[in-house]
């Protein structure tokens, strides 16, 4: 009985020292990304947060400590209110529509024979090609004398705008890039989601009665697809509140502010007036705004686990 209970100890023992050995590499393998988490990610938020309750300058020597100042200034701003109007008025166009799109093209594509790698690859190009590079040939499209967008409208007999040069239509215009940006994007996963559906559920629903491409898609199509569709649906707005090259390529965030967002006066108050306290605090809004949208996502996601 003895040597039985030293062997269990042993066993014991061996076992708990197979975990820590375990612990040890799982950490020291884990090292490098935490280390680049805390230097890139952790250290720059906290830097953001003291610094929004500063009044620090790049090229001033001295930092001053203003509380909530540059919050309450933040809020009155108008130019804050117009580029945070501006950024959800972006984000309500793109959003939605290039989420409409990007389905309605997975599903066309879906259904094609021989074509599917050429569709996938055209639609997609948009995602990978940088918005510098396909500045000039928006530039031209949307040119208000000799780009042919003004030229069909002139077919048609519509007026012709100068679509990124009037406040009236800048953020539009900036809106059909962002739709063409995202919809290669969102197409993609929705293939994904589509290639996942089990065929036997369309034919079970066929014997149901489902006899319309219609019903087949109520019935089976979207219910399946719920989990891509709301993680596309997170992805397209983070992203669209994100936008900032198109802005800053094309229209500069003008004429008078009128194609202004958020990430672009950020940079315009950090980077070109130099008030990086008062561009910090304006940081901080944005994350709370990200912060806000990935609750969202959360609790959805969560409430969705619960009712399956």
């Amino acid at each position: 009985m003895a040597s039985i209970a030293i062997n269990h100890e042993g066993a014991a023992s061996a076992a708990v020292q197979h975990e820590r050995s375990e612990a040890r590499t799982a950490w020291l393998l884990a090292t490098p990304a935490i280390v680049l988490l805390v230097l890139f990610v952790l250290l720059p938020v906290v830097a953001v947060l003291i610094l929004g309750f500063t009044d620090f300058e790049l090229g001033v020597g001295n930092i001053r400590f203003v509380g909530f100042e540059n919050y309450t200034h933040l809020f009155g701003d108008r130019i804050f209110r117009k580029a945070l109007w501006n950024t959800t008025l972006y984000t309500a166009i793109v959003a939605p529509v290039s989420i409409l799109l990007g389905l309605g093209v997975a599903m066309l594509i879906e259904g094609e024979g021989w074509a599917k790698s050429f569709f996938r690859t055209a639609y997609f190009l948009p995602v990978v090609s940088l918005i510098v590079a396909m500045a000039t040939v928006w530039q031209y499209l949307f040119h208000p004398t000799i780009g042919p967008i003004n030229a069909l409208a002139g077919l048609a007999g519509l007026p012709k705008l100068n679509w990124l040069g009037s406040s009236s239509t800048a953020l539009y215009s900036l809106a059909i890039i962002g739709i063409w940006q995202s919809v290669g994007f969102n197409m993609v996963l929705f293939l994904a989601g589509l290639t996942a559906i089990p065929r036997e559920l369309y034919a079970a629903a066929e014997i149901d009665g489902a006899k319309s491409s219609l019903d087949r898609f109520r019935l089976v199509t979207w219910p399946m697809l719920g989990p891509t569709t709301l993680f596309v649906v997170i992805i397209s707005i983070t992203n669209a509140v994100k936008t900032f090259e198109t802005v800053k390529t094309l229209t500069d965030g003008g004429p008078n502010h009128a194609s202004e967002v958020l990430l672009f006066t950020i940079y315009q108050e950090g980077f070109v007036y130099m008030k990086v306290g008062y561009a910090s605090a304006m940081t901080v809004v944005f994350l709370a705004i990200l912060v806000v949208l990935m609750f969202l996502q959360y609790r959805i996601l969560d409430r969705r686990v619960h009712y399956t």
